[in-house]
């Protein structure tokens, strides 16, 4: 009966489609796992075009599917990495067309202390490759700000600190971009604030800071973990303001150290570093005014005593002008006197000159001149009239003798020219074969003034090797060495510092050629060519 009744039950028991199941499955996990706390390691992580991030959550038994959705990305923690250990929170749900269930991550937070250390190296190794940690492209801070803007929370002693320090050292407007400093949150504020500074224009009713102070007191390693935000330290390096990054106590280090302009190991330090010292400023100028007076002083005084060096050394100028004076009354005294008798001098020699003059003695130079010029006219005819005479004799008898001449024979013409030749040959011949002998006997001189054997006629000797070579220098000769002595007249044997090798046999040196000298030759007179006419 029972067995029979089973098999009834199971015969009407309505069947189920697989999306029923699939779906019902689903209502269940989702019912009994709405909400989970997740302990692992990431695998196979995924970033899809869309803005999802597919993952596996695994652990040394077993793993699981993962899920985030674009929405929920900008909430995490931290970025999803190959082999980041992780605690996430979501809710474990199926996927129908694959029968898999997976989980939907909501949030996602480091592990540990360790996996975050390990994230931040890998953050730190690529920000370094792409060269934003290069000292070369950090920008300078200015000297005297007159504007600093302050990223911090405004609740916190640090805003505090700061706003102090500044009044101490140098007073100036101090503009504060208020933000969160911790959790989820605090890297979005930071970098809007950085973009907010940089976004101010120049001249705009709110002043543009000229250096930015972004700062926090300390905390452990998850407390400052937003200021390792890649997209905020990427902001920091586009800044571009002059930043301080003051986050933390002097041990505590961040991303943003690495790539801010300048790093303060606290937030007062970083107001220190910002501002100059006023009163410093002020004794320093002090200092430098005092110094350019004593040194003006000193230059005064130095240019006044060369003045009064130089004043000593020139004469007084009333002395000059007194002098200069006298020697004007000296010269307007007599100069009158001078005038008068110049004056005299000249009257008197115009009265005599005067008493000589008379028309008479005017006429006479004209009476001369035209006595002269009548005899030089009636002298003229007879003068021309005899040169036409001599011109026309001279020119009859040249007529006369010139006929004779035209008909001579051209032979005898030439005749006269080739003696003429003759006549002005020899000298050049005989002035040319004079330069020749003189430079033959230059030439014979000169041979003789290097002759080898001249000088053995004035007392030296040459000195050969028993080779025959010559020697040259002393030092090359061996104690004990045979040589031979080469005299004007006959060559002698000798040892050096020494008896002679039985050995070695001199061969006698070669004798010098006679010089040959060439007597200069005769000129040779060249026969009379104008005997062949």
């Amino acid at each position: 009966m029972t067995d029979t009744g089973s098999d009834i039950a199971e015969g009407n028991a309505k069947p189920y489609s697989v999306s029923e199941l699939a779906f019902a499955l689903k209502r269940t996990l989702e019912d009994q796992y709405g909400f989970v706390r997740l302990r692992a390691e990431l695998s196979k992580v995924t970033f899809h075009s869309n803005g999802h991030v597919y993952l596996t959550l695994k652990d040394e038994r077993a793993a699981i599917d993962g899920v985030v959705w674009k929405g929920s990305v900008r909430n995490l923690s931290v970025r999803p990495e190959q082999g980041l250990e992780v605690v996430v929170t979501g809710k474990i749900t199926t996927y129908p067309a694959g029968s898999r269930y997976q989980i939907i991550i909501e949030t996602m937070e480091a592990a540990g202390i360790g996996a975050l250390l390990a994230q931040l190296e890998r953050l730190k190794a690529k920000l370094q490759a792409e060269g934003l940690f290069d000292p070369a492209r950090k920008q300078a801070l200015p000297e005297m700000p007159s504007v600093v803007g302050v990223i911090t929370s405004p609740t916190g002693a640090v805003i505090r600190d700061i706003l102090h320090r500044i009044r101490d050292r140098w007073p100036c407007r101090v503009i504060v971009w208020p933000v969160v400093v911790q959790g989820d949150a605090a890297a979005a504020q930071v970098r809007a604030a950085i973009e907010g500074f940089n976004a101010l224009p120049a001249d705009g009713p709110l002043p543009r800071p000229d250096v930015l102070i972004v700062a926090r007191g300390g905390g452990s390693v998850e407390d400052l973990w937003a200021f390792n935000d890649e997209t905020l330290a990427r902001a920091v390096a586009a800044s571009q303001i002059p930043l301080i990054s003051a986050v933390g106590h002097e041990t505590d280090t961040t991303l943003i150290d690495f790539v801010s302009d300048r790093r303060a190991p606290t937030p007062t330090a970083a107001a220190e570093i910002a501002t100059p010292v006023l009163a410093e400023l002020r004794a320093a100028i002090g200092d430098l005014s005092a110094r350019l007076h004593r040194h003006g002083g000193r230059l005064v005084e130095d240019r006044r005593g060369r003045i009064a060096t130089l004043e000593r050394s020139l004469a007084r100028v009333p002395d000059l002008v007194e002098l200069a004076s006298q020697r004007f009354n000296l010269v307007k005294s007599r100069l009158g006197a001078a005038l008068d008798r110049n004056v005299a001098v000249h009257r008197t020699e115009l009265v005599r000159v005067g008493s000589r003059l008379s028309p008479l003695l005017l006429q006479r130079p004209q009476q001369a001149q035209a006595e002269r010029l009548a005899g030089v006219g009636a002298r003229l005819g007879a003068g021309l009239e005899r040169n036409v005479s001599v011109q026309r004799t001279e020119l009859a008898r040249l007529s006369a003798r010139l006929a004779p001449v035209l008909l001579q024979r051209p032979q005898q013409i030439q005749a006269d020219s080739l003696s003429r030749l003759t006549v002005r040959l020899q000298p050049a011949l005989d002035r040319g074969l004079a330069r020749l002998s003189e430079r033959l006997t230059s030439l014979a001189k000169l041979h003789a003034s290097v002759d080898p054997s001249a000088p053995l006629k004035r007392g030296f000797a040459r000195v050969h090797r028993a080779d025959g070579s010559l020697v040259r220098e002393g030092g090359s000769l061996a104690s004990g060495e045979a040589v031979q002595l080469v005299f004007a007249d006959q060559a002698r044997q000798a040892v050096i510092d020494g008896e002679a090798d039985p050995g070695v046999t001199l061969t006698p040196a070669p004798r010098p050629k006679p010089l040959m000298t060439r007597a200069p030759r005769s000129p040779v007179t060249p026969p009379n060519q104008g005997d062949l006419f």
